[in-house]
């Protein structure tokens, strides 16, 4: 992850973003490698809640929730 030392927390946002969409790929990557019907599922789990987290720093970003609006 980058460090940023911004005071700016819309770019730190952006960072988060970022390492977390490389975490959700890797981990839907990770699916086709393995054989473990288990380990398949625990990795799409994973991906599909990381992905609930990347939307909700994206509606932080937009402000398109009454929780970010002022």
């Amino acid at each position: 992850m980058k460090t940023i030392n911004s005071t700016d927390p819309l770019a730190h946002v952006a960072n988060i973003k970022e390492e977390l969409t490389m975490l959700i790929e890797h981990l839907r990557s990770d699916v086709s490698k393995v054989n473990d019907p288990q380990a398949k599922a625990l990795f799409e789990t994973a991906a599909e809640v990381i992905g609930g987290l990347h939307k909700a720093f994206a509606d932080y970003e937009k402000k398109n929730e009454p929780a970010w609006q002022k």
